[in-house]
């Protein structure tokens, strides 16, 4: 494991992000890792796609973020939205919440599951039934603990996430505030930045990663819409009640890989699927979980054709170099893979014809390379 970056759960990772945020809070038993400063109010800005190496690139992008208060914290793995956002909302490494990945291959519905959508994979049954939010993901979430310690709790972010799996499994607990606009999140963070005696504000904005996505990170767009981001942070950092800690992260960073770098597992000639049961995670972090008896198989297939490009090991490789985090459950451990397939150069795992958005993205996130991995947490 030489090669890849093991996340710093308990040490300075994205997970350890808001419990330290409850104790500078002061609710009583939280650990606090981080040494965040002292107060009654503080709001925490999630900007998904930011990472930290990106932001150190475009610093003239960015005036204000770059000027406030910095250091780096990890994602956790794979380096993507539903881990981070499980992990930020939890305060849990994806081994105990289980959440592990942009898909994950179940037991429980003998399906790929798309946890953005809590959709299967190339389907669209709503899974929320089936898989209830609240017990696939059961332990207390931060945002809950917050309330049960009497903190004012408001999720400022989009409105068609209300309510969504994801949410209801890692985000549950105070009022959300499902903004229509940029500004009609500012003006819901704002006001619940005012509640009670303490308060608690969670503040996604989605509009980086997408640029990123589709356009790339080394772009016009996308170096237009951190621009966009910065101005937002500031804007509500201006707003905000006198005292307040407000405190900026992402949830990953991300790199371009052109269509030439990505290999399709379901072209024939690559003979990636043969014994293989489902492919989940994501193009640059892929669970491979194999037929009975044909692992051995596919882990040699696998380092075969993509070795000198990706990190090929076992799921228990993977368990053992703590890539999970301290503590993996049966349930994580069930969705991790029999093999597992990390990017350490320029090559993202596609299938182009079962996943076709997501195939054709040029912005591609999910290994532990620094430009994905690591986030920023910048505090004003």
């Amino acid at each position: 494991m030489g090669e890849l970056q093991v996340p710093a759960y308990g040490a300075g990772a994205l997970s350890d992000l808001l419990p330290a945020v409850l104790a500078s809070l002061g609710v009583a038993g939280e650990p606090d890792v981080l040494g965040l400063p002292e107060t009654r109010r503080a709001v925490v800005l999630l900007v998904d796609g930011l990472g930290a190496e990106l932001l150190r690139r475009h610093a003239d992008q960015a005036p204000f973020l770059s000027s406030v208060t910095a250091r780096r914290l990890t994602a956790g793995f794979p380096a993507t939205t539903v881990t981070s956002l499980s992990s930020l909302g939890t305060g849990l490494a994806p081994g105990e919440h289980g959440l592990t990945g942009y898909t994950s291959w179940v037991q429980e519905v003998d399906a790929s599951v798309g946890w953005l959508g809590w959709t299967p994979v190339g389907g669209r049954e709503d899974l929320r039934e089936r898989l209830v939010p609240e017990q696939v993901q059961p332990r207390q979430t931060v945002f809950e603990r917050a309330e049960t310690a009497g903190v004012e709790v408001t999720v400022a972010a989009p409105a068609q996430f209300e309510g969504t799996g994801l949410t209801r499994a890692v985000l549950r607990g105070g009022r959300y505030r499902g903004a229509v606009t940029p500004g009609d999140a500012i003006a819901h963070a704002v006001t619940g930045s005012g509640l009670g005696s303490r308060s608690l504000v969670y503040c996604y904005t989605a509009d980086l990663d997408l640029t990123g996505h589709v356009r790339g990170v080394d772009s016009d767009a996308w170096r237009a819409q951190l621009r966009l981001v910065d101005r937002f942070a500031e804007e509500l950092a201006a707003r905000l009640p006198a005292g307040t800690a407000l405190h900026v992260t992402a949830d990953h960073g991300m790199v371009d890989v052109p269509d030439g770098s990505k290999v399709d597992a379901d072209d024939d000639e690559n003979g990636l699927m043969a014994g293989v049961l489902a492919l989940a995670g994501e193009p640059r972090a892929r669970h491979v979980h194999a037929v009975p008896g044909a692992a051995a198989e596919v882990l040699a297939r696998w380092r075969a054709a993509l070795g000198d490009r990706m990190w090929v090991g076992t799921g228990a490789d993977a368990v053992a170099a703590g890539l999970l985090g301290p503590v993996v459950t049966p349930a994580a451990r069930a969705r991790t893979g029999d093999v597992v397939a990390i990017a350490t150069g320029d090559v993202a795992v596609v299938r182009r014809e079962v996943e076709p958005f997501f195939s054709a993205l040029l912005g591609q996130h999910g290994a532990l390379t620094p430009d994905e991995l690591f986030v920023p947490l910048l505090t004003a």
